[in-house]
Order: C-alpha cells, then structure tokens, then sequence
C-alpha cells in the first residue's frame, strides 16, 4: 500500500494506563510481560511503584549507561531472571555475573571476532537461498514468515555450532528449551512478590528431567568433538574448545561449554528470527520502504544471493532491520535489583528494589523519538544522532551481547536476498500480535503473500 494509504501505525502491545496490583500483574504477565508497562513510560525519564516489593522503571539514557556501565555490578541481573534460565543455560554468559562472568566473556570473545563471523557468512548465505527456494516453491499461498525465519536461524546456528555432529539432536535441543520457557518461563506469582529462590516454583520443577537428558547429550557431543579434534574450518564449537581466558589461561569444562553453547543456539538463532519476521511484516505493511530496499538489494546482488562482503553495501536494508530491532527489540523488558543505595533521575534506589529498562517504552519515549510508534528507516541513516543508551536490542556496555554482529550480518543478508527475489504483501486479517513471554514474539505468525519478481 502506498505511504498516503497508511492510516494506522504498525501493530502495538498496548500499555497499560490504571494500576495493576499484584493479581492483576500476575494475570497480564502470563498473558504478555510487556503489558505490565504502563503508557505512562512511553512520555517520562522514570517510573516508580510498589507491587509486592518496590520497583523502578528506567527510561532516561544518562541513568541507563549508569545502570550498564557506570555503576554495573550494583545491577546484576535479577532473581527472576536468574530462576527462569539457570535450569536451561546454567552459569552461562548470559547468567554470570562478576569474575565469573569476565573471565567466560574473555574467553568466548575471539570466536566472534570480526573475522570469524564473515568466515561463517556463507552458511548465512547458503541459508538464505535455502529460504528462498522454499517460499518461491509455495507458489501463491499465503507463507508464516515467522516460522521460515526460525527454520532460516535454526539452519545457520545448527551449521556452526555442532555442525555435522550427526549424534546430537540439534531439534531435540531447541524443542527441549522452547517447551521449558513455554511452560516454566511465564512469571509465578512467587516471583512478582518476591519470594526467595529456594521456594520451589511448581511449573520450573515439573521441566527438570527433559532439561537434564537435553544436557546429558550435548556434554557427549562436547566430548566427542574434544577426542577427535576441529573441522577443517572451524565452528563456533571449535572455536570456544581452543579458546582460553588471556589473563588466566582457564579453558571452559565441558558443563560450561555446554551451557553456552545452549545458550548461542537458542539466543543466536531466535532474536535473528524475530528481527527477520518483523522486518518482513513492516516491508508488506509499507511496500514504499520495501521498494527502496529491493531496488537497493537488487543494485548490489544482481541475481544471486546475498554475502558477507555485502553487506556493507547495503545500507538501507541495515536501516530496516534497525527500526524493526527498535519497534519490536526481542528482549523488550530486562530486570535487575539494585545491591546498594543509588540514585537515579534524582530518585532514591535502595537494596533490593527491581529496576527494569523497559526496552519496548524505552524505544518508544516520546521524549526520545520523533513518532515514536511510527515506522521510518530513515531515523537510522545518520546514527551518530541516535543517544546510545536510547537504543538498545543488543544491551549495552561491558554486557552488551557478544553475538550482536553475527545476528546484524545474517538478518542483513537473509532480508537482502528475500526482498530482491520477491514482493511481500499482508494476508487481510492476519497481523501478528506482539506478545513476550521471554522474548517479543509475533503471536500468530507473520502471514504473508509472496510474489517473485
């Protein structure tokens, strides 16, 4: 539809605009965390209240950095986090905090050095086709692009994690950690009151056994690939085998290994997904941007698929996926609960409370952005303009994700190839809902007609 058909902003969660309280958030919790926020967040620097403990909502970008980066280990991820994922990743990058978690980071960070993640570019690419041909061979129906985008993922961290390790059970593992955040992952009530961590929350013990036969198989694939040594071209597998901390020397033992690698395979391939899916729907939803970037993609890839040395050439489509991070960031709501006494946007923190960074009002603060609920690529072609703590789908400061360029480069050259082989229109009726459980999903799918050209 052109730009002056467009009447309504792209799909919203909408925020919430009375008090909750404490049933009332457990209720819209398990439906969508997001609807917790309220509308309030979206037009102010902070938000504070109290249900069952205190807490605090930070949108000003001078408190973020202080929070990320300034005053970091006073605002360790926070116990909710903690008890949702340390049954699925264990002490992971994504868990640790403190030395352990330095030294992990030290450790895993030469394997997404710039070089190595071009050297796996032409798995991305090879994906990328993969999709292609599937979508081309649906002929005039309408595809879930949703779901190819995960297919899409799942195929490139499949490649470079355990590739060709035909004993482990790459489906197994991802079915095993979707059903444990689907059924263990929605917030108890025992968490929105604040409850210790030893008081067992009933649904996170039902998910145990699965979890551990999950573990049980990757610590044998670990040790098969240790006893017979790297591919000819290393994987992300090999990469962390042969990788040790340069201050310490300390290698990763298998359990560690194994629950980063779990870790890299859920998160390196579903926020990709996502960041894919909602880039899709908003090219449909605004075929005007959409014929910009085919006629960039187009220009740059001349009928084959897309690289890694594209693209830099690219730089539209980059947009694209940037304002789609932004409208829809997978992590739309992080948490952490303040160690000491601390002050931010001249408000008192004390002990204990939970301060969250609502990434999904954050993105959308009115005093942050210019229509903030609009979609505009063209807000991301001057970046130095953006605040950096204004915009966050990857975090930022010492924790900000390690994979962040990986997942940049894959959407960049999965979204380049699509848009060059094909037009996407939406499906009436159809628009994906944006629900998040663990991360900013669109409920129902991305359904989408495509049309080769």
């Amino acid at each position: 539809m052109p730009q002056s058909q467009i009447t309504r902003p792209p799909v919203r969660v909408p925020l919430v605009t009375e008090p909750l309280g404490v049933l009332g958030s457990l209720r819209a919790a398990r439906r969508n965390v997001l609807s917790i926020i309220p509308d309030l967040a979206t037009r102010q620097p902070m938000v504070s209240g109290r249900t069952g403990k205190r807490w605090h909502m930070v949108m000003d970008p001078d408190a973020i950095r202080r929070m990320l980066l300034e005053n970091l280990d006073n605002y360790p991820k926070s116990l909710v986090t903690k008890n949702l994922l340390r049954p699925a990743i264990g002490e992971s990058l994504f868990i640790a905090e403190g030395a352990h978690w330095r030294w992990q980071r030290r450790t895993a960070a030469p394997a997404f050095s710039h070089r190595n993640v071009m050297n796996l570019a032409p798995v991305m690419t090879d994906a990328a086709k993969r999709s292609a041909e599937r979508i081309a061979a649906t002929g005039p129906r309408a595809i879930d692009m949703a779901a190819d985008m995960v297919r899409t993922t799942f195929d490139v961290i499949a490649d470079v994690t355990f590739s060709g390790d035909g004993g482990f059970d790459l489906d197994a593992v991802h079915r095993g950690i979707d059903a444990y955040i689907a059924e263990a992952g929605r917030l108890s009530l025992f968490d929105i009151l604040g409850l210790p961590d030893w008081v067992p929350r009933p649904a996170r013990v039902m998910s145990g056994g699965a979890m551990a036969e999950m573990k049980r198989s990757a610590d044998e694939a670990v040790e098969a690939r240790r006893a017979r040594g790297p591919r000819a071209v290393p994987d992300l597998l090999d990469l962390l085998l042969d990788g040790a901390d340069p201050e310490t020397k300390r290698r990763m033992s298998t359990p560690e290994l194994r629950d980063n690698l779990l870790t890299f395979i859920v998160a390196g391939h579903e926020t990709t997904a996502l960041a894919l899916g909602w880039s899709l729907y908003l090219c449909a939803y605004d075929q005007q941007v959409q014929d910009r970037a085919r006629a960039e993609a187009q220009a740059v890839l001349e009928g084959r698929a897309a690289t890694g040395a594209d693209v830099a050439k690219l730089p539209f489509i980059r947009q694209i996926i940037d304002e789609a991070l932004r409208l829809y960031p997978p992590a739309g709501l992080i948490s952490r609960t303040a160690q000491a006494a601390d002050t931010l946007c001249g408000r008192e923190i004390r002990p204990g409370d939970t301060v969250m960074i609502p990434i999904y009002a954050l993105h959308r603060n009115h005093l942050l952005w210019e229509a903030p609920d609009a979609f505009d690529p063209d807000r991301f072609a001057d970046r130095k303009g953006i605040p950096r703590y204004a915009y966050l789908p990857f975090g930022d400061g010492p924790r900000i994700c390690i994979g962040a360029s990986f997942a940049l480069q894959e959407a960049v050259i999965v979204l380049a190839t699509l848009l060059a082989r094909f037009r996407f229109t939406p499906v009436p009726g159809r628009d994906p809902a944006p629900v998040m459980i663990l991360t900013l999903r669109p409920e129902g799918g991305v359904w989408l007609m495509a049309e080769a050209v």
